[in-house]
């Protein structure tokens, strides 16, 4: 005979009765560690607090912008017959970028040429007649009527010897055009046009230069933070920008704030402003996205621990404080704002306290501890200024 499953609900008055001997041991357990009597030392990471100078920011993102940029384009119509350069490359202001085929424009003022000195023998020769006329008319031997005719020639033939040394000059100039050189230092985009390629005036795009040192970062910040800044830059002159690049670690660049718009956006409630940096190794690249912080201020004599040594609790953010006697006390904290690593502490914490920055997962008020060596422990402590 096959053995009889037992019923369900068997197994459901079971279950409870196991849980409460689960929930009895854990008890049991908590309490046993909370008097320190049976488990042994929780090893654990630890800082000082200290105080500080911490700077007053305002973080946000930015994007990037080019300091200037040009759109380099041909001012006549010809065939591309070199170019200079290669896509990405670095160039400076005059360098050689391509080259147009010339030999149209070459001819072109040799025709204007030409005509300049047919032009100014013609009008040498009506200037003679003309002076020739004069005399005529003063010794009574021509007429009013010609020697004005005369005089009209010479004149129109003057005009005509300008028109050609203005078609002589264009004419250079067209040739100059054949030539293209970069307007600026910057760094060349991609090659729009391949040599042996039609250009047409003023239409095709050749190649796009950005110049990127010095550079831009532009990004918005709240209205209520307008009239602060205002006022630091009328007293303090600039103010520091700070753009921060992903990485490990990340990259900082240091710029001033430059540029406020006129105008806040009134949609957004925001005010765009733009931080010029040096970007002397190219760090900064046009179109990136980037943290930005703009110190407004400083805050002298802040308490400041590791942002790592903040816990969430249900009541209230807290730390666990090191006593002397390397054990376990949890102190509730009013934590303020984090900037590079550390928490600014309003409430909760002295200075030359030691809290725990790491193991906090086996403490419970009471846990007895042990520090992982002091001289790791003395890395990860703030640095508190000098004199203080």
């Amino acid at each position: 005979m096959s053995k009889r499953k037992p019923p369900i609900h068997d197994c459901l008055i079971i279950s409870p009765f196991f849980m409460a001997l689960t929930l009895l041991a854990g008890c049991s357990e908590r309490n046993a560690e909370s008097k320190g009597l049976t488990f042994p030392p929780v090893p654990v990471s630890v800082a000082t607090v200290v105080k500080r100078t911490i700077p007053v920011e305002v973080r946000t993102i930015g994007s990037v912008e080019a300091y200037s940029t040009v759109t380099v384009k041909s001012r006549i119509d010809g065939e591309l017959e070199h170019v200079h350069f290669k896509e990405g490359q670095d160039v400076h202001e005059a360098d050689l970028l391509f080259q147009i085929d010339p030999r149209p424009f070459e001819l072109a003022l040799k025709r204007a040429e030409a005509n300049l000195a047919k032009d100014m023998f013609q009008a040498q020769q009506a200037r003679l007649e003309a002076d020739r006329s004069a005399k005529l008319l003063a010794e009574g031997v021509t007429s009013k009527e010609q020697n004005e005719l005369n005089q009209a020639n010479a004149n129109a033939m003057d005009a005509a010897v300008r028109a050609d040394k203005a078609a002589v000059e264009n004419s250079r100039v067209q040739l100059e055009f054949c030539t293209i050189r970069s307007p600026l230092d910057g760094r060349t985009g991609r090659l729009m046009v391949h040599e042996g390629n039609l250009v047409k005036e003023n239409e095709t795009v050749l190649v796009v230069i950005h110049r990127l040192a010095p550079i831009y970062v532009n990004f918005s910040v709240g209205e209520k933070h307008l009239a602060r800044i205002n006022q630091q830059r009328k007293y303090a002159g600039s103010l520091k920008v700070e753009a921060i690049l992903p990485g490990e670690p990340p990259t900082h660049e240091e710029g001033i704030l430059t540029f406020v718009d006129n105008t806040v956006d009134t949609t957004a409630g925001t005010i765009s402003l733009k931080g010029t940096f040096e970007n002397k190794e190219k760090v900064l690249w046009p179109g990136q996205f980037v943290d930005v912080a703009l110190r407004l201020d400083e805050e002298a004599g802040a308490t400041v621990v590791p942002a790592e040594a903040v816990q969430t609790g249900q009541q209230s953010p807290y730390v666990y404080i090191v006593r002397p006697d390397l054990t376990a006390e949890l102190r509730p904290i009013a934590p303020g704002r984090t900037i590079e690593g550390l928490t600014v502490v309003e409430q909760g914490l002295e200075a030359g306290e030691t809290v725990v920055t790491d193991g906090h997962l086996r403490l419970v008020p009471g846990a007895r501890v042990v520090v992982k060596g002091s001289s790791e422990a003395a890395r990860s402590s703030p640095q508190p200024e000098p004199g203080s």
